[in-house]
């Protein structure tokens, strides 16, 4: 049982301080969690709390490979909209 930070994670932090199994440590490029530690939050929180936390979509994730807060799931955005209007932007 353990979560995964990945390289998009931009290490700010806001996860380090919420995590109550204290498994978040900064590893070389990135912060990284310890899979002994990371108990999920389990008999704590109903919700992770890194990935509750975290600004990042994709930046955390789950045991099975799939983000916590996929494309879309924090901006509101769906991908095929944001990619949508990058090309438009990028047309200009």
């Amino acid at each position: 049982m353990a979560l995964k930070i990945v390289d998009s994670c931009v290490n700010c932090w806001a996860c380090v301080d919420v995590c109550p199994s204290q498994a978040i440590s900064m590893g070389d490029t990135h912060f990284k969690i310890s899979a002994r530690k990371c108990t999920e939050c389990e008999d704590d929180y109903s919700d992770k709390q890194c990935a509750s936390i975290c600004p990042i979509e994709g930046a955390i994730l789950l045991a099975d490979g799939t983000p916590a807060n996929p494309p879309g799931s924090l901006t509101g955005i769906p991908p095929e909209r944001l990619a949508e209007a990058m090309r438009e932007i990028q047309a200009r």
